[in-house]
């Protein structure tokens, strides 16, 4: 008896008719294969693109900017809005670089491919793209192997840069200090280190004896390639840059600790970049720092004095803003101006409350705290921008994050409380302590180095004494070790 076509449930396209059993397995095999392909297939991410219109084509000859294209990979467990945050974040730092970004490619993928980081067929589906858009630059969104790079732009054809050169790139633009300018370019020295490359005979000079290619007497180098060469140059100037922060680094150690010693509390503004960390500095102390709204617009640390409503005096200081996936290299070079948060009796943790994802900049920017051992001073979370927020992401927020002040440095709303909360979260006067600290809490003397004012240290046969002077919090945990 015959029951008529058979049906596929999972086709668009309606009904059609098989021939046997055998052809609909095949055909949902089929199916499944496309499935498969489109999930890890390089697709273009919607709405990545620079908007233009409002500039006119005179004005574009003049900026001359540079044509991107960005690429990334997504895990499989990733959500289509984690990946849009993610690229909305490239696309900004692109822009703030100065880049017209033409197109954002995706693929879905746990691990990076070893050699080209997207795979080889991957690869050639992006020299399309930039081969329609005339693109210059490629841009990844992660920090890429040098022999990645190397592939990638012998098979793409045009400068390839991954997010961390992108990221120095833009710190180079906005450095303005010496000392500025010195942590930037050691990053990037410690960056490019490992990612020299050369083409031809010519930068290799190191002959042997029977040299090939009849080099022969007279044709044998200094023993050194040129590439060789420019690694040690390299690695000279950054022992000299290196040598050059520590002495600025111990200008910035005697200012601390004349505020150390007069007992004056210190409070560092920390959080992402663009929260409006400035912003929030110059209403609190009427200070004049640059407000722009775009990333890393803040590299050097600003210092202001004020008071608080009952008279006491504390310093504010203005902190470069972190960001996900933060350099390594760029934490380290920086670490003499990361060092005014590590050494803050209070830290004012801004985030933009604006941002589709808060959580995920608060988690970041504590990471950040964490390599730099900052991340067991008092924190202040404040959520900024609550002019741009509707009620019901209002209700969430408070929700999720119930200790938080909530403020609009625009508009003024919650600065009074802000206030309020600061003076009260500010440590009491040190007060002079003498302690025998075992030899086994080492901890307990590095913790009186760093938050408070070590007077005079004596070794024992039980233990280290020191006399120090600290603050209440720090006494709380001293106070059995008190002689």
């Amino acid at each position: 008896m015959d029951d008529g076509p058979l049906t596929d449930p999972i086709s668009s396209q309606g009904d059609w008719n098989r021939g046997t059993e055998e052809d609909w397995e095949e055909e949902v095999f089929d199916q499944g294969q496309a499935d498969l392909a489109d999930r890890i297939s390089l697709r273009r991410i919607e709405g990545i693109r620079t908007d233009i219109a409002d500039i006119s084509e005179v004005e574009y000859r003049q900026l001359r900017l540079e044509r991107v294209v960005l690429v990334g990979i997504g895990a499989r467990t990733m959500t289509d809005d984690e990946i849009q945050r993610s690229f909305a974040e490239l696309k900004l730092l692109a822009e703030t670089a100065g880049s017209h970004v033409l197109a954002g490619l995706m693929q879905r993928r746990n691990s990076p491919d070893p050699a080209t980081y997207i795979g080889r067929g991957k690869v050639a589906e992006v020299k399309l793209v930039v081969a329609e858009t005339e693109a210059d630059t490629v841009i990844f969104d992660s920090e890429l192997a040098p022999a990645q790079l190397r592939n990638l732009e012998d098979q793409v054809g045009v400068k390839v840069i991954d997010r961390t050169a992108l990221i120095l790139d833009i710190f180079a633009q906005h450095a303005k200090s010496d000392e500025g300018k010195a942590q930037v370019e050691l990053a990037q020295l410690t960056y490019l280190r490992s990612r020299l490359r050369g083409w031809g005979g010519n930068l290799s000079r190191q002959v042997g004896g029977r040299a090939s290619g009849g080099a022969g007497i007279g044709g044998r180098g200094p023993g050194e390639t040129k590439i060789e060469t420019d690694r040690r140059r390299i690695s000279t100037r950054i022992s000299r840059l290196r040598g050059q922060l520590a002495k600025m680094q111990a200008t910035r150690e005697v200012k601390r600790a004349s505020r150390v010693a007069s007992q004056v509390p210190s409070v560092a503004i920390v959080g992402y970049t663009n929260a409006g960390k400035s912003s929030l500095l110059n209403v609190l102390t009427a200070a004049e720092v640059l407000v722009d709204d775009s990333l890393f617009a803040t590299l050097d640390p600003t210092t202001r004095r004020t008071q608080t409503e009952s008279g006491r005096e504390y310093t504010l200081t203005d902190t470069v803003g972190f960001i996900r996936r933060l350099p390594t290299d760029l934490v380290e070079s920086f670490a003499s101006t990361l060092e005014e948060s590590v050494n803050a009796d209070l830290l004012v943790h801004v985030v933009d409350g604006s941002d589709p994802d808060p959580v995920g900049q608060v988690a970041a920017v504590r990471e950040v705290l964490g390599t730099i051992d900052a991340d067991d001073i008092p924190e202040l979370l404040v959520l900024n921008k609550m002019d741009l927020v509707g009620d019901d992401v209002r209700v969430r927020l408070r929700t999720t994050f119930p200790q938080a002040v909530f403020i609009s440095v625009k508009t003024g709303e919650g600065l009074d409380e802000l206030r309020a909360r600061v003076e009260a979260d500010i440590p009491e006067l040190e007060t002079l302590v003498t302690v025998l600290i075992p030899y086994d809490r080492g901890d307990l003397v590095d913790r009186m180095h760093r938050r408070g004012t070590v007077v005079t240290t004596e070794h024992q046969e039980t233990g280290t004494l020191v006399t120090a002077r600290v603050d209440s919090r720090l006494l709380g945990v001293l106070e059995e070790y008190v002689v």
